[in-house]
């Protein structure tokens, strides 16, 4: 019970209690004032009676004194009246059956009032005339007790009301404070960080909302260290320190773990020997400034025409990596990056299209990073051998389908629900069992079977990346694949579900209407949460809600501040799988370290990704991570 429904009861009960003791005061003050009234009127009936009759008894006139007792039992509240001749013992009764109006039957049948009668002798001198016995009539005594009562619940009926209300009233307004530190003591424990709290002006209540304060900055601070400690271990491991472009570290790790998931791309090597010229003319200093000038250029302008990396990888070598592109927009990159290349050079006072080349190669079918860095150095070597500004690497494998043909097949997929999955375990740490399976879909095309990378390209490419989450989502509910095992499954969302508002409402709708809701997990690239926070974090909400859970997967990936995690608060995070690549012996195990600190800090599952063999695993045992997947479990059929 909360504290303040136990004020509340508290209040609630003395009030009853204080207002049951002045009904029941009332109640017997009445009574007895209502029993001596009786009393007293009897007296002086009886009194007034014996008076009247003296004159009618000595004469011997019956009929007078019948006439006076007729008068006074008519006009009061006397139940019977009874007169007895003391000379030859005759005996008259006069007996009232009065109705009482206005009192209820059961409050009369309470017994309230007792019998009060009256005895008295008349005498005429030392002569005894009669016996009189006047026995009064209780309605007088319950009509008013009736309306008394009545009156006097109404009026404390009233004042119980209003004190009621007031007392609520009253308890909110005084209560307000500790609501408040209640709510901020809630999201401290949910690891997120607000302003401090207003002090208030109640002497206890303020020691504990500076002490509140006081915990909450230190919580604040200390994860704002390890987020600082991520940041400046990226850009000392991770970043070139003169263009500030990632280093070939990390693209060879972005590009290991790019490979590794369905994707479609290109790889650029360029080599930028007009640089040197620089160099030459103008000094280092010169030559470093261009140099970080160019990257400024490269960055701004090709952010427009594709999502990718521009990573500095040596002296005048520089590397892009273009994400989800087809041939047409891959080309398109390729004269934005020559035509920003040109206008550099002219101002740098060299001439277009001299003293730089590139070489690309494209990401066609099961490629490692070794395919690709491969060929795309040779093709540079060959555009530089040739003279010419870029070289194509051309593949003798040849695309599946062109880009309609794989709308109309991923349509027609989508609408009959083709996709067949595979799911792959995701092992706890500690030996336990599982924590999750991850869901992989693969598509039957005729009488093959094309895996997550042949297809997945053209989903994002094609915008029906929401079409496809709800028929995987759907098919998921309609296999029944919730009910085979304890383990959560883990969805993969695509980018475009995350902004796509009419995904949204159908996913609230679905999982409302789920009564295994709490057995789903739905994972979120991490590129998606910077690209578009608003949006995921409605998304998350409705996720969280509704009973599901959310993670953020190729956790650590981008560039950027950790804060995001405090206010979507996600279940879990899978560490990007570049991380699995990094030796033990490299300065990236340090910022490996500080990302799992991050997330652990905030209460956060932490799973390893792209784990192949044991020696790996055993390189993250020391970061207590929760769990790992990767090949060292392969993926399963979903039978």
């Amino acid at each position: 019970m909360t504290l303040f429904r136990q004020l509340y009861s508290l209040l609630f009960g003395l009030f009853l209690l204080v207002i049951t003791s002045l009904a029941y005061v009332q109640f017997t003050e009445t009574k007895s004032f209502l029993t001596n009234q009786m009393e007293s009127d009897l007296n002086n009936v009886s009194n007034s009676l014996g008076l009247l009759l003296v004159p009618a008894l000595e004469s011997g006139d019956i009929a007078t004194a019948e006439t006076l007792i007729n008068v006074i039992f008519e006009g009061g509240y006397y139940q019977q009246v009874k007169l007895t001749w003391l000379v030859d013992g005759k005996q008259k009764e006069w007996n009232n059956s009065l109705k009482i109006q206005g009192v209820p039957q059961w409050f009369i049948d309470l017994g309230i009032f007792g019998t009060i009668k009256k005895d008295s002798t008349i005498t005429s001198g030392w002569l005894q005339l009669a016996q009189l016995e006047i026995t009064a009539h209780p309605g007088f005594g319950y009509h008013e007790l009736w309306r008394i009562l009545t009156n006097t619940i109404i009026v404390f009926s009233v004042l119980f009301l209003v004190a009621i209300f007031f007392a609520r009233f009253g308890l909110n307004w005084i209560l307000k404070p500790l609501h408040v530190v209640s709510e901020h003591a809630k999201s401290i424990a949910n690891r997120q960080f607000g302003p401090e709290l207003e002090i208030p002006k109640t002497t206890e209540l303020k020691e504990v909302v500076l002490a509140f304060n006081s915990m909450s900055s230190q919580l604040k601070q200390i994860f704002s260290s390890l987020d600082e400690e991520v940041t400046a271990l990226r850009k000392k491991n991770l970043v070139d320190q003169v263009s500030n472009l990632p280093n070939r570290q990390y693209l060879v790790g972005r590009l290991n773990s790019w490979l590794s998931e369905p994707g479609s791309g290109a790889l650029f090597m360029a080599k930028f020997d007009w640089l040197e010229d620089v160099h030459a003319k103008y000094g280092y200093q010169v030559r470093d400034e261009t140099i970080k000038l160019l990257s400024e250029k490269l960055q701004s302008q090709l952010e427009d025409v594709a999502p990718g990396v521009v990573a500095r990888i040596a002296a005048f070598e520089f590397a892009f990596l273009v994400f989800d592109v087809d041939k047409e927009q891959i080309s398109k990159y390729l004269q934005t990056l020559i035509r920003t290349v040109n206008q550099e050079i002219s101002k740098a006072g060299g001439k277009p299209n001299e003293r730089f080349s590139i070489g690309l190669a494209e990401r066609i079918g099961a490629m490692t990073a070794s395919d690709m860095l491969a060929q795309s150095d040779n093709a540079l070597q060959t555009a530089v051998k040739s003279g010419k500004v870029y070289h194509w690497f051309e593949s003798n494998e040849e695309q599946l389908f062109t880009r309609e043909q794989w709308r109309e097949k991923l349509s027609n997929a989508i609408n009959a629900k083709l996709f067949k999955f595979r799911w792959q375990p995701i092992q706890l740490t500690d030996g336990a069992g599982l924590l999750q399976r991850e869901l992989y879909c693969q598509l039957e095309i005729g009488d093959k079977l094309a895996h997550a990378g042949q297809f997945m390209p053209y989903v994002e490419l094609l915008s029906l990346g929401a079409l496809l989450d709800k028929c995987l989502i759907q098919k998921v509910h309609d296999l029944h694949l919730l009910d085979r095992n304890f383990e959560p499954v883990a969805i993969n969302l695509t980018h475009q579900s995350l902004t796509d508002l009419e995904f949204h409402q159908w996913l609230q709708q679905f999982l409302r209407a789920t009564p295994l809701a709490e057995r789903l997990c739905f994972d979120i690239p991490e590129s998606g949460v910077y690209s578009n926070p608003e949006a995921c974090e409605a998304l998350c909400n409705i996720i969280r809600d509704n009973g599901a859970k959310f993670g953020i997967d190729h956790f650590g990936r981008q560039f950027g501040s950790m804060s995001y995690l405090q206010s979507l608060r996600p279940s879990y995070v899978k560490l990007d799988q570049s991380f699995a690549y990094y030796d033990e012996n490299q300065h990236n195990a340090e910022l490996c370290r500080a990302l799992v600190n991050v997330a652990r800090g905030l209460e956060i599952q932490v799973i390893v990704t792209g784990i192949q063999e044991k020696p790996q695993l055993d390189r993250f045992m020391p970061l207590k991570t929760t769990a790992y997947q990767g090949f060292i479990a392969p993926p399963e059929p979903v039978q």
